[in-house]
């Protein structure tokens, strides 16, 4: 009966969406109030039915009711509770449905929390919104049905991939997902926006908020699904320009680049064409993704389906979408002129600036990621695009992006003034060029341009601190600037919490990949190996039994300077459900580096384990700063001006805003 209701509620999503994208377009254009209640009123009603749709999914798969396919196939009787809650939406069918939810769920935010918004454009947004859900969910019930019956019933089920049965890996995609969905909310903005003729200041801090939500959950998402790929993997790396990796990361840039847009497009009235173009684009991107990993087009780890089939229809959905609104956007941006006139050297083009290097980037990764499947289709040579070309393009465009951007902030609206900026910053560049000196004199033998990273990571960190204490102006007294940097407006702190989070980032990824020292050995116990500064031992390996997993486990003594550190347990798992083996890594943290161990296989006739160990100078950094980029999103979602009425020049311009939720 649980999966009969999920069934059931799904279907009546299906119908509810429906009534929310007619209503909602028939109440906007007739300006009928009893239709825009209705849809509404929808929109609530559809995100309640597939909460219940969508918790129907996870009690079966609780229960292990193996006569549900999707239970069979990804679940198993004596997987630990927190895996088979993850196994829901740990594959195909499941996902989907996690994505149609995510998508109610925005919707219904702006249902109850757009009451400033005008009647018309909430409709039309709500409109917009039920015809992506409509979409997905006719997708799902047609072809991918999470409830379908088999019969008879296995006694037991195939089980959950083994790399996915991690605590990343079970938060991972519910936070990637929600980033994608959130920017669905812009997109229906844009759509709504133009449909409506309406793109003004009012329009960008509507928009803001939700761009600001997806984006720290994408960031989020990213981040924990590199820190799953760097610990579960055991090949120590934390990103690999996997497609689809390089699918999360696409509308991630292009979201970075309309959350400056958008604050241009609010505080000036410039860029507006710019803007609703680039929330097209991100969603775009968003469903382009899902195209990617549920196609079939490309094999990983984390890619699901390969019925092409369902490939079309996805296919349907994306080109529908992206083309319609893009037609629109085609028709219509011509119409969006920009009231406001700025000076070549103003904060206006530093950010214009700074979203054609992100466009640029996110053109660079899309080429990387989809030529070779072009080639593939077209001529069957299958080629391969690697880390080479991305790390050279995406850097090159990178170095001048984080090079201006302290400099934006510093830079007055209409018209700055470049060198008092310059003087605003002595200190930051004093600080980097500093710290590029010396790492350059405690790493003689290189690499290089490591010192250049690090000094870019100095001059993002400082120039954030700068920007904070520009906006304190300590004068009047230390009473005086504290009660100024308490008063500090939320975006403040946003923007600078975010800028100084890649410079730590970035200082994670240059420690981690420039003076990183790897070790490959063949190991008999009592053998030592020296990784980095320290001296490892192999003192056993010997065999363990997990809850749906037997293992090999290794004891690894960890010792500096002749004193012990730790005793470290990498593991070699074998799942007998699926028949396959996993690695699980150990990881001893400093909190500014880490010495990472994978046990690899025993080899034959001798009693010696290959075992790789890696030093990682400064990689926690890489998450540290993701975490810190995302608290900026909080504070500046947390922002005063983003609930309250936005500015603008006309009087009779409507002055309401939607609540930062």
């Amino acid at each position: 009966m649980i999966a009969e209701l999920g069934q059931f509620t799904l279907l009546l999503a299906v119908g509810l969406a429906l009534y929310q994208t007619i209503a909602g377009y028939l109440g906007a254009a007739r300006h009928a109030p009893a239709l825009m209640d209705g849809t509404r009123n929808a929109a609530l009603a559809q995100a309640a039915a597939l909460i219940v749709s969508f918790g129907a999914l996870i009690a079966v798969y609780v229960t292990s009711d193996f006569s549900v396919v999707s239970v069979a196939s990804n679940s198993h009787s004596m997987k630990p509770l927190l895996y088979k809650v993850a196994g829901a939406w740990g594959n195909h069918e499941g996902s989907m449905l996690l994505w149609s939810l995510m998508l109610s769920l925005f919707g219904g935010l702006v249902a109850l929390f757009g009451r400033r918004v005008p009647p018309t454009l909430k409709a039309r947004v709500l409109a917009v919104q039920g015809t992506i859900g409509l979409a997905f969910l006719l997708f799902i019930a047609l072809t991918s049905n999470p409830f379908d019956r088999i019969d008879p019933a296995p006694l037991d089920g195939n089980g959950l991939n083994p790399l996915l049965q991690d605590p990343g890996l079970a938060f991972h995609p519910p936070l990637l997902y929600a980033g994608y969905v959130g920017f669905s909310i812009t997109f229906a903005f844009a759509v709504a926006g133009l449909l409506e003729g309406r793109i003004d200041a009012a329009w960008a801090r509507w928009v803001r908020p939700w761009a600001l939500a997806a984006w720290m959950l994408l960031t989020l998402g990213i981040a924990l699904g590199s820190w799953w790929a760097y610990y579960e993997l055991g090949w120590g790396g934390f990103w690999f320009w996997d497609p689809v990796e390089n699918a999360s990361l696409l509308p991630w840039l292009a979201g970075a680049a309309l959350l400056h847009s958008a604050i241009v497009c609010e505080r000036r009235e410039a860029m507006k064409a710019w803007t609703v173009f680039l929330a097209l684009l991100a969603f775009s991107l968003s469903l382009l993704g899902t195209f990617l990993v549920r196609s079939g087009v490309i094999t990983s780890v984390h890619a699901f389906a390969s019925d092409p089939a369902r490939g079309v229809f996805i296919l349907a959905i994306m080109l529908t979408a992206v083309g319609g609104s893009f037609a629109l956007f085609a028709w219509r941006g011509p119409m969006l002129k920009a009231n406001a006139i700025f000076a070549p050297i103003s904060r206006e083009t530093a950010l214009a600036v700074n979203n054609l290097l992100l466009t640029a980037a996110a053109l660079a990764v899309l080429v990387g990621t989809l030529y070779p499947m072009v080639v593939d289709a077209l001529s069957g040579e299958a080629i391969s695009v690697g880390p080479p070309y991305f790390n050279l393009v995406v850097g090159a465009l990178f170095l001048p992006l984080l090079l201006l951007v302290p400099f934006g902030p510093m830079l007055a609206w209409k018209r700055g003034d470049i060198a008092a900026a310059a003087m605003r910053l002595w200190a930051a560049g004093g600080i980097a060029l500093l710290v590029g000196i010396v790492t350059l004199a405690l790493q003689t033998r290189g690499p290089w341009m490591a010192a250049l990273g690090v000094a870019l990571s100095a001059w993002l960190i400082c120039g954030a601190i700068s920007d904070i204490a520009a906006r304190v102006r300590w004068r009047g007294g230390m009473g005086v600037a504290l009660a100024r940097l308490g008063g500090l407006p939320g975006a403040a702190w946003g923007s600078a919490l975010a800028h100084a989070g890649v410079g730590v980032t970035l200082l994670g990824i240059v420690g981690a990949t420039a003076w990183a020292d790897e070790q490959i050995r063949a190991m008999k116990p009592g053998e030592q190996v020296t990784v980095g500064p320290y001296l490892v031992t192999l003192e056993s390996v010997g065999a363990v039994t997990g809850p749906n997993y037997s293992a090999d486990q290794a004891v690894l003594r960890l010792e500096r300077d002749g004193d012990l550190v730790r005793i470290m347990r990498p593991e070699r798992r074998f799942f007998p459900a699926s028949r396959s083996t996993t690695t699980e890594t150990a990881i001893h943290t400093t909190g500014h580096s880490d010495i990472y161990a994978a046990l690899g296989e025993r080899g034959e006739g001798v009693e010696a384990w290959t075992v790789r160990l890696h030093y990682k100078p400064f990689a926690p950094f890489i998450w540290l700063g993701a975490l810190i980029m995302a608290m900026g999103g909080c504070f500046s979602l947390l922002d005063r001006r983003l609930r309250v009425g936005a500015p603008s020049r006309r009087r009779a311009a409507p002055v309401a805003a939607l609540p930062a939720e």
